[in-house]
């Protein structure tokens, strides 16, 4: 009702276990098809979480260095020059949109010109200023090379028109509309590109920069990344999770919807994805989006606890690899949660309080996603375990949220909900 979204679905997990699950509107506004909890929907860069996973199995099995060249497995993308310097990119600086490649914006004069507005903007922020009237404006902190428009796609403010052509969605090539054949071919799209900055000197927002991850990924693996992907969410009984495939039948796939000039309900144009598969390609539902959380926070946790046989199953990761991936990385900001930063394809809260009976900040990591016609966020809330915390992983709660519709600021709900579910659970165990 007050964002004027035709459909959602919520998910909710409570200790591994999907407590509340709900659509609500419409999948199809044309037909009156219903949402329902197994509707599918675009999760847009949700799908850079999906991706990140696979990178961590492959470098946990030896098969990708994460600090090598990434010509080492990609020759085809040419080796760049910044100012006169050669200069290397790597798996590390891609996952973290540390490596100066382009997201959708082409010109660089533009870039940098929405970075200074944004950093002026910010100048007379209160420290305490609610973030929820900020949250998603697509604004940096510091001296983020990230202008202000650069994830408008994925998150806006509360003070935007849901689902209008704002700027982020004027920029032509979220409308593609040719089918790549691999991924491989779809680096043809950027590859010959200048670098905006020098590769971990700044943080730029890169799409892009997960369409050569994914080439990486196809070469380390040595399968098709289609392939070793679909092949993962089979492993993680995620039977739901597809491509976002236009000529497919896909069952309970919701349709896409934006705003036009004139305020109108439409249909979304016609887009095809296969440029970005790992960076905003995906479709799922929200009970497969719960149990990818429930596989990273219980590979997180499995090694806090002792189970009273002694013996746990291990995690689809290890505990130290996800903490990898959790921990902020230096230079990174994070526009749709002011308390976050970038860690690797993660936003990161880090736990802090800094003065007695204030204000506390519990640790979470989330990701949203915005695409043409769908909004989408993941967050997961661990709890707080004491040294060798009895029973069994996973603890804590885990939020997704799903819509057919651009520009939705997603995140401050799943954190509210999270916690309500967070606090009820703390209750339950009090009494």
């Amino acid at each position: 009702d007050e964002a004027g979204i035709p459909g959602i679905i919520v998910g909710v997990s409570v200790d591994g276990k999907e407590v509340w699950s709900e659509g609500l509107g419409y999948a199809d506004v044309e037909n009156r098809v219903l949402c329902k909890p197994e509707t599918i929907m675009r999760i847009a860069s949700i799908s850079k979480c999906l991706t990140m996973m696979a990178v961590a199995k492959l470098w946990e099995e030896g098969k990708l260095d994460l600090d090598a060249p990434v010509q080492k497995y990609v020759p085809e993308f040419p080796e760049k020059v910044y100012e006169g310097e050669k200069v290397t990119i790597t798996t590390r600086l891609l996952v973290s949109h540390l490596s100066g490649i382009r997201h959708y914006e082409k010109d660089i004069a533009k870039v940098k010109e929405e970075k200074e507005k944004a950093n002026r903007a910010l100048k007379p922020t209160k420290p305490h200023q609610d973030k929820e009237q900020r949250e998603g404006k697509g604004i940096e902190k510091t001296d983020s090379a990230k202008p202000r428009k650069e994830h408008d796609g994925e998150t806006r403010g509360q003070n935007s028109k849901p689902g209008r052509r704002d700027k982020e969605f004027e920029l032509e090539e979220y409308y593609l509309k040719e089918k790549f054949e691999s991924v491989i071919e779809s680096l043809k799209i950027f590859k010959n590109d200048p670098l905006f900055f020098k590769p971990g000197s700044q943080f730029l927002y890169s799409t892009y920069g997960f369409t050569l991850l994914s080439a990486v990924v196809e070469r380390a693996s040595g399968q098709k990344f289609t392939d070793y992907m679909l092949k993962m969410f089979h492993d993680l009984d995620m039977l739901s999770t597809v491509l976002d495939d236009n000529e497919a039948m896909i069952y309970n796939r919701a349709r896409c919807y934006v705003y036009n000039k004139k305020g109108r309900l439409v249909n979304a144009p016609y887009v095809d994805n296969s440029y970005k598969w790992a960076g905003g390609g995906f479709l799922s539902s929200v009970g497969d989006l719960l149990k990818f959380g429930n596989a990273l926070l219980y590979s997180y946790q499995a090694g806090q606890f002792k189970s009273s046989a002694g013996k746990l199953l291990p995690g689809y990761l290890k505990p130290g690899t996800v903490s990898m991936m959790w921990t902020p990385v230096p230079r990174t900001e994070v526009s749709w949660d002011r308390d976050g930063k970038y860690a690797m394809a993660w936003a990161v809260v880090e736990k802090q309080q800094l003065c007695g009976c204030c204000r506390q900040q519990r640790h979470y990591a989330s990701h949203t996603g915005g695409a043409v016609g769908a909004s989408s966020v993941l967050l997961i809330l661990p709890e707080e375990l004491g040294p060798g915390a009895g029973g069994a992983p996973p603890r804590g709660v885990i939020v997704t949220i799903v819509c057919n519709m651009q520009s939705v600021s997603l995140n401050s709900t799943a954190l509210k909900i999270a916690r309500e579910f967070d606090r009820e659970k703390q209750a339950q165990c009090t009494d």
